[in-house]
């Protein structure tokens, strides 16, 4: 998968690709210097789906809160223990997102980050 992964990223550098969308997937996130590494390296932005990509060095990242989550299930999981039948349970939708900007990412890449983005982000790691 690794060479898999730097061949894809030969290729996004022969079509000059313009940005980059990492969705969540567990095999990119417990790899995530596969991702980061080589998209800083070709200058390429690129937004991912944890902020544990953006803490580690990805330009951004917007989606749900992890902890968020995990308590929706551990909330299943109670109703679940306490008699409910699973099937008429309701489908939980994520409520809370976030946004994170690496700006010390934007100017190794070259990036200037427009203020109105900067300012509609949660987070902004310097």
């Amino acid at each position: 998968m690794k060479a898999e992964i730097a061949n894809a990223f030969n290729t996004f550098a022969q079509l000059h690709a313009g940005a980059l969308l990492v969705g969540a997937d567990l095999y990119f996130t417990s790899r995530r210097a596969l991702v980061i590494d080589p998209a800083i390296q070709l200058r390429l932005p690129a937004i991912y789906e944890w902020r544990q990509f953006a803490e580690a060095g990805g330009l951004m990242s917007y989606g749900t809160l992890l902890a968020e989550a995990f308590r929706q299930a551990g909330e299943y999981a109670a109703r679940i223990l306490k008699g409910e039948n699973p099937a008429e349970l309701p489908v939980m939708q994520a409520s809370k997102f976030e946004f994170i900007i690496n700006l010390k990412t934007a100017r190794q890449i070259g990036i200037e980050v427009p203020p109105g983005l900067s300012a509609r982000a949660d987070e902004i790691i310097e």
